[in-house]
C-alpha cells in the first residue's frame, strides 16, 4: 500500500518508516497539515495514519479531504484519549483510532486489517465471513454459530452485518444508528435493546459478553476477526 504518516514527532516517522518500508509499503510522511494536503493532492494513497496534535491545524480537519479527494483509508494515531475525541474522529471518518503510546505489534495488525477491507471493498464483492464456530453469510441472510442457524430479525441483522463487517474495530453510536434506523438521533435506549438481544443469541453469557463488546461512551465492537470466504 501507498502510506501517508502525519506526525510531527520524528521519532514516530523514524519508527514506522523502516518497519513499513520492510514489509513492502511505499512510505511518505509530512509534519503538519499544510504537507499533508500537499500529499493528499499528489498523491495515490491507501492508507494515512494521522496524528491530531499538528502544529498548524487540528488534524480532524484532514481527515474529510483524506476520504473525500485521496479516497484512502485513515488511522488516528493520537494521545488525545477523551472520548469525545475518539467519538468526533471516528463520525467524521476515521477507519480506526490508536491511542499514544501505541504498540506496534498493535498498530500492524490494526493496518492487516485496513489492508483486508480496502481488498474487499475494491474486489470483488464479499458476502459469506467466517471466524471458528460462527459464519455470516449476508447473501442467504444466514447466521450459522457452532453448526446451528440463529435467526435474526432485519433489524438485528442490519446490526450485526456493520460489526462483522467491521469486525475489530470500534463501530460508533451513531454508525449504528444510522445502519438500524436510517437516523443518527434515534434513542440510544432502542440501540442498547438490540445488541442486548444480540447477545441474548449469540453470547454463551450475555451478562459477560465476549464477542460483542461495548466501549464506553462510543460504541460497539466485534470482539474476534472474521475473515472473508471466497
Amino acid at each position: 500500500m501507498n502510506i501517508l504518516i502525519v506526525d510531527d514527532e520524528p521519532s514516530i516517522i523514524e519508527t514506522l518508516r523502516p518497519v513499513l518500508s520492510s514489509l513492502g509499503h511505499d512510505v511518505i510522511d509530512a509534519a503538519n497539515g499544510a504537507e499533508a494536503l500537499n500529499a493528499i493532492e499528489g498523491a495515490a494513497l491507501d492508507l494515512v495514519l494521522l496524528d491530531l496534535g499538528l502544529p498548524d491545524t487540528d488534524g480532524c480537519d484532514l481527515i474529510a479531504p483524506v476520504k473525500d479527494r485521496a479516497k484512502a483509508s485513515l488511522i488516528v494515531i493520537s494521545a488525545r484519549h477523551l472520548e469525545k475525541d475518539k467519538v468526533r474522529a471516528l463520525d467524521l471518518g476515521a477507519d480506526d483510532y490508536v491511542d499514544k503510546p501505541f504498540g506496534l505489534d498493535e498498530l500492524l495488525a490494526r493496518i492487516r486489517v485496513v489492508e483486508r477491507r480496502r481488498a474487499e471493498t475494491y474486489g470483488a464483492a464479499v458476502s459469506r465471513y467466517q471466524s471458528d464456530d460462527l459464519v455470516v453469510d449476508f447473501g442467504r441472510r444466514e447466521v450459522i454459530l457452532m453448526d446451528e442457524p440463529i435467526h435474526l430479525s432485519p433489524k438485528e441483522f442490519a446490526l450485526f452485518e456493520l460489526l462483522v463487517r467491521n469486525s475489530g474495530h470500534v463501530v460508533t453510536q451513531r454508525q449504528l444508528m444510522i445502519a438500524g434506523w436510517s437516523s443518527p438521533t434515534v434513542d440510544g435506549q432502542y440501540l442498547r435493546s438490540y445488541m442486548s438481544m444480540l447477545r441474548d443469541k449469540l453470547e454463551a453469557d450475555p451478562s459477560d459478553p465476549e464477542l460483542i463488546l461495548t466501549e464506553p461512551g462510543v460504541g460497539y465492537r466485534l470482539a474476534i476477526m472474521m475473515e472473508p470466504q471466497a
